[in-house]
């Protein structure tokens, strides 16, 4: 079986759905992978300690609020995903039980990329807590589930590379990009492309930006449990996606 990448994306707000920019780089990058088995996604919309899994099948979160209630009526529904919950209960060491919860669908965080990503949604989707925001451990995390990549699982950490909601003042999709903004997708971009895994867990020392770029930093831990699934965490990834979107920066990352 081919061995899955792990990707961290920018996930966007519901109106993601109706830009047609973002939505065809994500739709162009899912057919550019392979079919996955099935898809196990960390969202930033879910922090929850111990370590958590969604149901296998249940209603859409929608955790969100303002938007046109055409968002609320949407759905995707998703193949049973057991054999996956079982599966990473099984991973996990004794001393670290997960919890799958019955009722708990995918929040937005992990259905509006993946509406667009695989819109037919034929594919078994579980989503995990992210159960703290220590980089270490976020890494060890995806370290633990890395085995799943040769098993045919797309693991995905969903954020946004910078997310400061409370700085921005334009509500447009072609919003000017803050400097606060700008400078940090600079940094992390930077960072990436070496491979300096260790400047980017120190990012509350070394980011500039911070804390208008992260003013909590839900959005952006993801992507450590994406750089713990790595073979090589310190081998650049693919930058996939860069740019903004409200001034926010859509950059997203492929790894090997």
């Amino acid at each position: 079986m081919t061995r899955m990448p792990a990707l961290y994306i920018g996930h966007g707000a519901p109106p993601l759905l109706d830009d047609p920019t973002w939505s065809g780089q994500l739709a162009a990058w899912a057919q550019d992978l392979p079919r996955p088995k099935a898809i196990l996604i960390v969202s930033a919309h879910w922090e929850s300690a111990p370590v958590m899994l969604s149901a296998s099948r249940a209603p859409l979160v929608y955790d969100f609020g303002g938007f046109d209630p055409k968002y609320y009526r949407m759905t995707y529904e998703t193949p049973d995903a057991t054999a996956l919950a079982t599966r990473i209960a099984a991973m996990m060491p004794a001393t670290e039980p997960v919890h799958q919860h019955t009722s708990r669908g995918l929040d937005h965080g992990a259905w509006v990329p993946l509406r667009i990503m695989y819109p037919d949604a034929d594919i078994p989707v579980l989503q995990m807590s992210l159960p703290t925001d220590d980089p270490v451990k976020l890494m060890e995390l995806g370290a633990r589930l890395r085995p799943l990549r040769d098993e045919g699982v797309l693991i995905i950490g969903s954020g946004f590379l910078t997310h400061g909601l409370p700085f921005l003042t334009e509500w447009r999709i072609d919003a000017a990009v803050p400097g606060w903004s700008a400078d940090f997708d600079t940094w992390a971009g930077e960072a990436l492309a070496r491979g300096d895994v260790d400047a980017l867990a120190d990012y509350r020392h070394q980011a500039p930006g911070l804390p208008y770029a992260h003013p909590t930093v839900e959005h952006y831990t993801p992507l450590f449990v994406t750089l713990g699934a790595a073979t090589d965490p310190e081998a650049p990834g693919l930058q996939v996606i860069d740019g903004f979107w409200m001034g926010l920066s859509k950059r997203s990352l492929q790894v090997a």
